[in-house]
């Protein structure tokens, strides 16, 4: 069986018992797949502090009896998901972190649950408007002190909260699209973090299109799903019929129950 929801930045207690009792019914053979800024391996001011909070929630997560698994967001440590080690999974390529913990890598297709499943993560940041300080500048951290003073607060640190890499690479993309190909173009479930760009302006005025949104849109037009889901915009809406954005909301696609 396969649960999804939406973005979990570091904190998973949304997995509780308490709050998410279907969980103690599942098995490993049993999936819960998170659409993005995952951020299980980002938390921690040092590298100390990290790979602590790292290690508690991967432990944590492991010990589940589901198989969790996610996509990449934009707040995502992508230098440190890329030292992973990768592997084949279900027919395509992900990230391990634990036995039961996984990333899904962009533009690969997937046979989990049954279902054939597509997935692609990223997503521009939408709170950099302040700027985007470089860790590589020794004087960084006294940067960052400026522009709190000054009462600039959505700015990212390059390295540190912020990685180009939250935009796929051209590679990335083509990938996707000649995955799906060898599928017929066919799938039954997509996985993003953001949204194709016409349906993110169905949800806020707020988020420019991009080239990912922009992808993600001829992905939408071209490729025959059943049901797309994905992230990025911290809300629990049905957008269409068969388009749904999560955030704290954990819905099984099958039996899909969504105001």
């Amino acid at each position: 069986m396969i649960f999804v929801t939406g973005d979990c930045h570091g904190e998973f207690r949304k997995f509780t018992s308490r709050r998410f009792p279907q969980g103690l019914k599942l098995t490993r053979n049993d999936f819960v797949i998170i659409c993005g800024d995952f951020g299980g391996i980002w938390a921690g001011s040092t590298e100390y502090d990290r790979l602590k909070s790292e290690n508690f929630w991967i432990q944590w997560l492991g010990r589940k009896n589901f198989t969790t698994l996610f996509i990449d967001g934009n707040h995502e440590n992508h230098a440190r998901l890329n030292e992973m080690p990768v592997t084949e999974w279900h027919g395509g390529r992900v990230h391990k972190l634990a036995d039961s913990v996984m990333h899904l890598m962009r533009g690969e297709v997937y046979e989990i649950g049954g279902k054939r499943i597509f997935t692609f993560g990223g997503a521009a940041s939408h709170d950099i408007s302040d700027g985007i300080i470089d860790s590589a500048d020794p004087d960084w951290k006294l940067q960052c002190h400026y522009f709190r003073m000054q009462g600039k607060i959505l700015y990212r640190v390059k390295g540190v909260t912020w990685w180009e890499e939250e935009l796929p690479s051209e590679e990335e993309m083509q990938h996707g699209l000649e995955n799906l190909e060898k599928y017929g173009n066919s799938v039954d479930y997509i996985f993003t973090h953001c949204a194709p760009t016409s349906l993110q302006a169905q949800i806020s005025d707020m988020y420019a299109s991009d080239r990912l949104t922009d992808y993600l849109e001829n992905v939408r037009k071209r490729v025959s799903y059943q049901k797309w889901f994905f992230g990025h915009y911290h809300d629990d809406r049905r957008i269409t019929e068969k388009d749904f954005l999560l955030y704290d909301a954990i819905v099984s696609p099958e039996h899909l129950q969504f105001d």
